[in-house]
């Protein structure tokens, strides 16, 4: 580079990627689909109040976002989400539904047109909400899954298959809405239709298994006039999680389950290609896909142990081919036509595009959201993957990003300050991709280790397991052991370690600095604070029984959510911490950061509280996420005593 690399204390390095450079590239594609020839997927827009566009590919190979703000295509069933929209030709025209985020009504659009509701707006609690949608032109209707409210609480829910017509006949008549089930099942997934029509598949569950413990894989006759006669579950149980089922092109039924305690693949209940890796995950969002079946009998798949590679499927022979290229994780989006397979990958170098993969080349190119270096890739992170032991000798996964800028190094004898990084779920894993965020403290000279703690997903269900009744056990004990590891081997600085995470990467955040005296301080990003009140109405629908396994059942042992809520014990908290919050979160809403706040007074604890209006459950906005690190960045800077003046001082109150 022919620069004089200058000599600096880590954490004070100057670095050219700023707060709002990571923010304007935080969020990636998802929900890829195919309108006849093209491919169609949603994106965000962090600039516009974190509006999700969607974006379509012409002929040509021409980007163009097709609905302009205020637009957003976003789903809130389950909170969470899923599949937006679908899309298909008619008369050789675009024609696409999907989900206003606002509103929550479906809505139909044809390029050149203004997008008319298909749904009514209901007045009773969260409303009327849609995901998972497939259009069924032929009979003029879009099936998916409705969830309705009943109630003003958040659990006054039920949940069906429903038929609405596209002929916006039920904008303003709910009665217009043919349900095509009825609500014996809490949970549903939008239906899957075998190729001749008659038949339908979707997967259901109930209180108080979450999706991962244990679905069930429902089975419909689908008459002539367009109801579903009796559902019969043939797959999956309590103890089994089917993660995802469809039709293949001869007409036999496909799932992800995971009764040998991995997510492979079955067709008919035969196992396909039987491995000690992933062919499924935690169904977080309402339509992931981890496979897609190609016309000619291969199966497209998103699979891996630690890590998602997409390949291709032979189901005779059980033989997989990856796709060539420099993306090392695909997320759980598919859309096949033809002998064409879109998904969307990542590399530790690149972030999230859309890829598509020709089955009869082997090709694979990048054709949609092109990863564009913001910055010289030089300073980009260079991740190493880890493996650690945990107490009673276990494993313990993690991605250790150690601080790293060209134009700087380190007085010799110097350790850098590095941050634990906790994810959300729990049931989740932290993806080795290329995040600014990451970038933003390791250019700083400042290390991170994302700790794919027990409970993770990607290593099997074991491994999943591990967290049961133990969450704020396990998890803490495992970024702990990361955390000293480092130290210990002469990679981290022991006085300087910090911990940070949102959700329920918030609480290990939390319960860490109440449990532990590993930590200098900690970032607290919407958490959950408060076990008791959690679990008894203070959250949505779909995780309101979460901590049945995740804890124990409560009637049972009321003493242990006491005992491991750090709102409970805010006298074992004496280490600074920045708390973040959006006000318009209902999974883990301000009422929990409040409690934990006033339990702190006059306790002396150096922390800033930062709640942000407009922000909901994971941070969208660009100006939120901008402040938010800077906000975070300063709090390091002051606990470690680096010498930085580029970003707005924090101040801590007492």
């Amino acid at each position: 580079m022919g620069e004089t690399v200058q000599t600096l204390a880590y954490g004070s390095w100057p670095s050219p990627i700023d707060a709002a450079l990571a923010a304007a590239h935080d969020g990636h594609p998802e929900y890829v689909g195919f309108v006849g020839d093209e491919v169609w997927w949603t994106e965000p827009r962090p600039a516009e109040q974190g509006r999700r566009t969607l974006m379509r590919r012409h002929a040509d190979g021409t980007e163009e976002s097709v609905l302009p703000a205020p637009w957003n295509v976003r789903s809130r069933v389950i909170e969470y989400g899923g599949q937006p929209w679908a899309g298909d030709l008619v008369d050789g025209r675009p024609l696409v539904v999907f989900v206003h985020f606002p509103d929550q009504r479906l809505y139909r659009y044809e390029p050149g047109t203004e997008p008319r509701p298909l749904t009514p707006v209901s007045p009773v609690g969260g409303g009327l909400r849609w995901v998972d949608p497939t259009l069924r032109t032929g009979r003029g209707e879009v099936w998916c899954v409705l969830e309705e409210f009943t109630g003003e609480g958040p659990t006054d829910v039920r949940r069906v298959l429903a038929a609405v017509p596209l002929d916006g006949s039920a904008a303003e008549d709910r009665d217009a809405v043919r349900e095509l089930t009825d609500d014996r099942h809490r949970f549903v997934t939008g239906p899957r239709l075998s190729p001749d029509g008659r038949r339908a598949a979707w997967l259901a569950w109930d209180h108080p298994r979450m999706p991962w413990d244990g679905t069930e894989l429902m089975l419909a006759d689908v008459g002539s006039d367009g109801t579903l006669g009796t559902p019969r579950t043939v797959a999956g149980g309590p103890e089994e999680s089917i993660a995802q089922v469809d039709f293949a092109a001869d007409g036999s039924l496909l799932y992800a389950g995971d009764r040998t305690g991995w997510w492979n693949l079955y067709r008919d209940g035969i196992p396909l290609c039987p491995r000690e890796e992933e062919f499924g995950g935690p169904l977080w969002k309402v339509g992931h896909r981890w496979f897609a079946p190609l016309a000619g009998g291969l199966v497209a798949v998103v699979h891996g142990r630690g890590a998602s590679a997409l390949g291709i499927l032979d189901p005779e022979t059980g033989e997989v081919v990856d796709t060539a290229g420099p993306w090392t994780e695909f997320a759980p989006t598919l859309a096949v036509h033809g002998e064409r397979v879109v998904g969307v990958g990542a590399s530790p170098r690149s972030a999230y595009e859309v890829v598509e993969l020709d089955t009869r080349t082997g090709r694979a190119r990048v054709i949609g959201a092109e990863h564009d270096d913001a910055v010289d890739p030089v300073y980009y992170p260079e991740p190493q993957i880890r493996t650690f032991t945990g107490p009673d000798g276990r494993e313990i996964h993690a991605h250790v990003y150690p601080p790293h800028n060209p134009g700087c190094t380190a007085p010799g004898a110097e350790l850098p300050p590095y941050v634990v990084w906790a994810h959300g779920g729990p049931t989740g894993r932290a993806p080795l991709v290329l995040d600014l965020q990451i970038a933003y403290f390791t250019s700083r000279g400042i290390g991170v280790a994302e700790v794919n703690y027990g409970g993770s997903t990607g290593y099997g269900r074991a491994y999943r397991d591990r967290l049961r009744e133990q969450w704020g056990v396990v998890d803490v004990e495992d970024c702990a052991a990361v955390a000293l590891a480092l130290a210990e081997e002469g990679t981290a600085d022991r006085s300087r370690l910090a911990v940070r995470g949102g959700s329920a990467g918030g609480w290990t955040t939390a319960a860490s600095l109440a449990t532990t005296d590993v930590y200098a301080c900690g970032t607290i990003i919407y958490p959950i604070l408060d076990l008791t009140a959690w679990g008894t109405g203070e959250t949505h629908d779909f995780e309101s029984q979460y901590l049945e396994s995740l804890v124990g059942p409560l009637a049972e042992v009321p003493g242990r959510y006491t005992e491991r809520s750090p709102s409970e014990h805010a006298e074992r908290i004496t280490a600074p911490f920045l708390l973040l919050q959006g006000l318009d979160d209902v999974i883990c809403p301000p009422a929990q950061c409040e409690r934990f706040l006033a339990r702190m007074e006059g306790r002396r604890v150096p922390h800033a509280y930062i709640a942000f209006e407009g922000e909901g459950h994971g941070f969208r906005r660009a100006d939120t996420m901008i402040r938010a690190l800077e906000a975070e960045l300063s709090l390091y800077t002051q606990v470690f005593g680096l010498d930085r003046a580029d970003v707005p001082t924090l101040e801590l109150a007492k």
